[in-house]
């Protein structure tokens, strides 16, 4: 009969205290295992999301708030740029890429963000060498044109040809706009925000109600852009207030594309571009190379006009001196946990010597070696341990599986469900070193036991 299974049926016949202290354990190890896999996600997705935009360009403010509202879409904007500030950044000789984000508003169905945006988005990596997959490559053609991610499609079971209204403001406070947007393309997943946003035509998002800034305000913000002189000088103010003036009845001033569907709201003028705003700008430097974007945003510092902030790193530092000190007192927890499961453990196999001296004593008349019977109570630590642990791994990936649904809508990442850490598995080397240690003294005692005296009692 091999140790293993000594050991077992020794287990076996006081069942519910080593059950109980099996399942400490194994408490202890889910909680660690659900933290790693809870902080090695979250990180990842940190990482990856917007990894290909050097800088976001948005209005002075928290940086934080500029990323998590521009590249999650889980926090209200700071404020807008003027449209003409995105053209400038459009134009500068050191940008590749400008790509203009417009926020406010959520579906009327599910809730899910709104992101005015142009073709161009969808053309550019989401991700370090990885490209968005479309269904039908069409783009945006007309302005009330709409592409949608993966989880929109899947959740308001929406396809191509679809139709949906906007709620401005969100959907506890909004209001519902008339008009309907068409879905034209469907993302493949990408494990993204970019899954549960809903992209609209820049140009028909500007062509909706309360989505224009009022003439007085955008002539005071302009002035406080450019204080050396207004776009198109005092001419250029006296036609925005005759045009407010005159009801509004103007055509477009600006480049954005697509055409209007013949079938949408010919009635809809476009605006001019001072009264239009982004929420944000995604930029890709034409020097590709760090030493650029770090001017670039040392340069905007000194101005008042707006601010760029490096999104990988503005994350990297959210993690480390948030979400890592609260991972790092987790593990402290929960590795006394473990401590303390494994002192029960220790506890349990100790105090059961007393009741098997005498089963110890029979063994060892009947031949058994001192350290065969030292190795039994050794093995018996260890399959406790190792036990709970793997229950408890189990239970600790049961635990995030379930709880992937919550992260995903308070976050607004796409979770993987069955994420697994490399970390996890030093785990079981930690849970046989301390197995080891659990069983020792007892092995020793029962090692030590004189089997003369115990069966004379």
């Amino acid at each position: 009969m091999s140790l293993i299974h000594i050991a077992w049926k020794s287990i076996r016949q006081r069942s519910l205290a080593s059950s109980l202290t099996a399942f400490n354990m194994a408490l202890g190890v889910m909680l660690m295992v659900a933290v790693l896999v809870f902080y090695g996600v979250i990180e990842k997705s940190f990482k990856q999301t917007g990894a290909h935009y050097q800088l976001i360009v948005g209005p002075k403010g928290s940086k934080v708030d500029l990323v998590l509202s521009s590249v999650y879409r889980v926090s209200p904007p700071i404020e807008n740029l003027p449209y003409l500030y995105y053209l400038q950044l459009k134009n500068d000789p050191r940008v590749e890429e400008a790509i203009p984000i417009a926020l406010g508003d959520v579906t009327q169905e599910g809730a899910f963000p709104i992101v005015g945006t142009v073709s161009r988005y969808f053309e550019l990596p989401y991700a370090d060498k990885k490209k968005f997959k479309v269904k039908a490559k069409n783009g945006f053609s007309g302005s009330f044109d709409s592409i949608i991610g993966a989880e929109v499609a899947k959740q308001n079971g929406w396809d191509i040809g679809s139709t949906f209204k906007l709620v401005h403001g969100g959907a506890d406070v909004g209001h519902t706009h008339d008009e309907e947007f068409t879905v034209v393309d469907i993302l493949a997943r990408t494990g993204t925000p970019n899954d549960r946003t809903v992209f609209v035509n820049l140009k028909g998002f500007y062509q909706l109600g309360d989505h224009d800034k009022p003439v007085e305000e955008a002539i005071d913000q302009l002035q406080k852009f450019y204080p050396d002189g207004v776009p198109g000088g005092e001419k250029r103010i006296k036609e925005l207030r005759e045009f407010a003036a005159s009801g509004g009845d103007h055509h477009d001033h600006g480049e954005e594309e697509g055409g209007d569907h013949a079938h949408h709201h010919h009635h809809h003028h476009d605006l001019p571009d001072e009264l239009k705003e982004v929420t944000s700008v995604f930029v890709m430097m034409r020097d590709q190379d760090d030493y650029a974007a770090y001017n670039f945003m040392n340069e905007l510092k000194t101005g008042f006009q707006a601010q760029a902030v490096n999104p990988t790193q503005v994350m990297t530092d959210l993690m480390q001196s948030l979400i890592g000190n609260v991972q790092k007192i987790m593990v402290v927890l929960i590795t006394l946990i473990i401590i303390v499961s494994g002192i029960g453990i220790f506890v349990s196999i100790y105090n059961s010597m007393a009741d098997r001296r005498r089963e110890i004593a029979i063994m060892r008349s009947l031949g058994a070696q001192r350290q065969t019977i030292f190795a039994i109570i050794l093995t018996e630590s260890v399959l406790l341990c190792l036990g709970g642990g793997l229950l408890g791994l189990l239970l600790g990936h049961g635990l995030f599986f379930v709880g992937a649904p919550i992260i995903e809508n308070s976050t607004g990442l796409i979770i993987d469900r069955y994420a697994f850490e490399p970390l996890e598995l030093t785990l079981f080397p930690v849970l046989l070193l301390l197995a080891i240690l659990i069983g020792f003294l007892p092995g020793m005692t029962a090692y030590r036991t004189n089997v003369a005296d115990v069966l004379s009692e």
